[in-house]
């Protein structure tokens, strides 16, 4: 690791000049990629010199140590030894954390995609209930939401819908989000007063931009159409509503909830992409050591990740056994207790297998 870090120190210390160069911002693509790698690295690079400082205390004092005998400065030293080996320990640990690799998605924004799976009406409505929870997520982090397709039901759920939550970092914490989520609960069309089991689906993307995936226009099907409401309700008078299908993968997309074809075509196309995306790196993945599939953040769509159990007011994530008691809160977007475990949880097992 030390080797690591003092490639990346002189690495940094290379960077630092060349940002300065006026060579260098006069090509502003090349000055854009460097300050972007300085930004990286200076937080490895700030916990490397605080690691040396440390390390170098205790050597110095170990060093003083040796040649006095004076009791009341050997007590001194031998106590700033222990302190400095203490804070160089706690150091080293927070260095092996920056040094996990981090997912190149990460600080992209994010498309969720959330649908109603077993439980009709019931599930359509809890879909709505996550709706509104990542939205207010979204809201406490100052991030900003754009609906991109829905398909409402009458009773105000969603059968589906997809949404772009533009943020820095977002997808850093919600690709979490992606699998199973099942709820237990009274559904408020029921009489009888029994406990109902719905789950919803849901889907996390990093937003993905046309130079990341190229797509060949003659791969398309795009077919426009009327939209509708819920019930078939008619929502304009024109053939505004686009579906685009994307004939290799035979991935379809429909958008409908702008008044604009044009606009139906541009959210359909930022849906596609990443959906396009999402199944070339689930084919990279596959070629990657069994070992990652255990891991919390591998996304899995067909994993039941958490229950929601509202007459315990329990949430419980099912893949760091953690339940909170605490389900008005978690839903109104109090979320980051449990993510911020999801998140330790994944960096220990990349810290165990190595990575």
């Amino acid at each position: 690791m030390l080797e690591k870090l003092e490639a990346l120190d002189a690495r940094f210390n290379m960077i630092s000049e060349k940002i300065s160069d006026p060579e260098v911002i006069a090509d502003q693509e090349t000055w854009r990629s460097y300050c972007r790698e300085h930004s990286e690295l200076t937080p490895i690079i700030d916990e490397y010199h605080v690691y040396l400082s440390a390390v170098r205390t205790a050597e110095d004092d170990e060093a003083m140590l040796e040649e006095t005998d004076d009791d009341e400065l050997v007590e001194m030293l031998r106590e700033e030894i222990a302190e400095a080996k203490h804070n160089a320990a706690d150091s080293e640990e927070r260095l092996k954390l920056l040094l996990i690799p981090k997912d190149p998605n990460d600080e992209k924004n994010v498309i969720m995609e959330i649908r109603g799976g077993t439980g009709g009406e019931e599930a359509a409505l809890f879909a709505s209930d996550l709706m509104r929870m990542y939205g207010m997520y979204a809201e406490s982090h100052h991030w900003k939401i754009d609906i991109l397709s829905s398909n409402p039901t009458e009773l105000g759920g969603y059968k589906e819908i997809s949404f772009l939550i533009e943020g820095k970092g977002a997808y850093s914490r919600l690709k979490y989000e992606s699998g199973v989520h099942r709820v237990q609960r009274v559904p408020e069309t029921e009489s009888g007063g029994r406990i109902h089991t719905s789950a919803v689906t849901v889907a996390v993307l990093p937003e993905v931009e046309e130079v990341e995936v190229e797509i060949n226009r003659n791969d398309l099907r795009i077919d426009v159409f009327r939209a509708g409401g819920p019930g078939g309700q008619c929502v304009n008078t024109t053939d505004s509503a686009v579906r685009i299908t994307h004939i290799p993968t035979g991935i379809v997309v429909s958008c409908q909830d702008e008044k604009s074809q044009l606009q139906n075509k541009e959210k359909a196309m930022k849906i596609l992409r990443s959906r396009i995306y999402e199944v070339l790196e689930e084919e990279r993945s596959r070629e990657i050591a069994d070992t990652r599939k255990s891991q919390v953040g591998s996304g899995d769509r067909s994993e039941r990740i958490r229950t929601y159990n509202f007459p315990q007011s329990r949430v419980t994530d099912h893949r760091i056994n953690m339940t909170l008691y605490k389900l008005d809160q978690f839903l109104n977007g109090d979320m980051d207790e449990i993510i911020e475990a999801l998140i330790t949880s994944d960096q220990a097992a990349k810290l165990a297998a190595g990575e």
